[in-house]
C-alpha cells in the first residue's frame, strides 16, 4: 500500500469524485441514517478520508453536532469540506496518525477503512480517541468487491470478510449494525469502468502505466468474460459502541 500513490490519485479526481462515486454515495446515505436510529445527537464529530463532502453533507443533513472535525491525506479537501462545514478544524495526512486534542463522540468514514491494512491497529487508535459509550462506524468493501477486475488483472486489496472485521472491532467495541450488501454497475464498454475507476480514485490499485496495448487486451478480455460489461461493488456497514 502506497500513501502517496492513493493522495496522488485521489487529488487527480476530486474535483469530479462526487458526481461518479455512484454507490459511494449510496453508502454514505445508508450509514447517516442507520447512525441517527442509534442516536442523533453529538458533541464532537470525526468525519476520517472526508474527500469532497460526500458524506460530509449527509452528516448535516440528519445528525445534530457542536464540533466537526475532518480528516484527509489531500490538502485540496478543505476548501470542499468549509462549503459545508464552515467553521470545521483539519487533521491532514493519514487516518492512523491523527491526534485530536478532546474525545470524540462519534468518528464515521464512508469508503476509507478498505485501505488500513492493519485494521486491529486501527481498531485500538480509534478506540483511544472515543469517549466512552462513543460510537464508531463506517463503510468498507469486501473481497467480492471488483471481483471482474481481479478476475482479470489479479489487482485487489486485501478486503476483509464482514465476520472478519465484526470479530476484530468486536474485541473492544459493542457492535450495534453490521449489514454487508452487492450492487452492480453496468457499462457500455469496458474503457468507461476504466474510466469510472480513475474518476474514484481507485485506479492507485497500482503505479503501472497501461500502453494502449494493454489497454486493448483488458477491454477484449472483459467483452469476452463479461459481455454485460458489469462491475461488481461489494460493502459493508459497521457500526459499534466503545
Amino acid at each position: 500500500m502506497n500513501p502517496k500513490l492513493i493522495k496522488k490519485q485521489f487529488e487527480k479526481s476530486l474535483d469530479i469524485y462526487n458526481e461518479n462515486a455512484i454507490v459511494q454515495k449510496m453508502m454514505a446515505e445508508k450509514l447517516v441514517l442507520e447512525i441517527s436510529k442509534i442516536k442523533n445527537e453529538y458533541e464532537n464529530i470525526l468525519e476520517l478520508g472526508c474527500g469532497a463532502g460526500l458524506l460530509t453533507k449527509e452528516i448535516v443533513k440528519i445528525l445534530n453536532y457542536k464540533n466537526f472535525y475532518a480528516n484527509d491525506l489531500v490538502e485540496k479537501t478543505e476548501k470542499y469540506i468549509r462549503q459545508v462545514v464552515p467553521n470545521c478544524k483539519f487533521y491532514f495526512g493519514n487516518a492512523l496518525n491523527i491526534k485530536p486534542t478532546r474525545k470524540m463522540d462519534l468518528i464515521v468514514s464512508n469508503a476509507v477503512f478498505q485501505w488500513f491494512e492493519n485494521l486491529e491497529k486501527a481498531e485500538q487508535i480509534y478506540k483511544s480517541i472515543l469517549e466512552k459509550d462513543g460510537i464508531l462506524a463506517f463503510t468498507s468493501f469486501t473481497p467480492d468487491n471488483y471481483n471482474e477486475i481481479r478476475d482479470l488483472t489479479g489487482l485487489t486489496l486485501n478486503y476483509r470478510t464482514i465476520d472478519e472485521v465484526v470479530k476484530i472491532f468486536s474485541n473492544d467495541f459493542e457492535i450495534l449494525y453490521a449489514e454487508k450488501f452487492n450492487h452492480i454497475l453496468k457499462f457500455a464498454n469496458p474503457l468507461e469502468i476504466l474510466a469510472h475507476m480513475k474518476n474514484t480514485g481507485v485506479n492507485s490499485l497500482t503505479s503501472k502505466h497501461w500502453t494502449i496495448k494493454d489497454i486493448k487486451e483488458f477491454c477484449d478480455k472483459y467483452k469476452e468474460k463479461y459481455p454485460d460489461i458489469r462491475l461488481t461493488y461489494a460493502g459493508m456497514i459497521l457500526i459499534c459502541k466503545n
